[in-house]
């Protein structure tokens, strides 16, 4: 939806997040590919990464538990855990919506990744 106020012609936000949404939508399987690339394998091998070979510990709290508990295998298990829980939500979920699912793994999975790049390359 677009208006002109004084002359100014202006877009209102809500179109272009709809129109966001409704792209990401159409790429949901890639934002899935992505999430399991960013956040099970990016997150998971710097997170073994840095238990095996750096004087780092995890920060969080369930990871750190699966991590002490079972090593690099308990972090394994919980990714395989959690993403058979995100997956079964976002198939049973059928809304527009349900698109943040994969979207939110694969943004915390590139943020979480580059963290720990930086702690084991300080």
């Amino acid at each position: 939806m677009t208006f002109t106020v004084g002359g100014v012609h202006t877009v209102i936000v809500a179109d272009t997040m709809v129109d966001l949404l409704g792209t990401l939508r159409d790429r949901q399987r890639g934002l899935w590919i992505l999430a399991l690339l960013l956040y099970g394998v990016g997150d998971g091998v710097t997170t073994a990464w840095g238990a095996r070979t750096a004087d780092v510990a995890e920060v969080g709290p369930v990871a750190g538990a699966f991590l002490e508990g079972a090593g690099v295998d308990g972090i394994v298990l919980l990714k395989l855990a959690l993403f058979a829980l995100t997956f079964s939500v976002w198939w049973l979920v059928d809304t527009p919506g349900r698109v943040a699912v994969p979207l939110s793994l694969a943004v915390v999975g590139g943020v979480v990744t580059l963290w720990n790049l930086h702690v084991l390359f300080l």
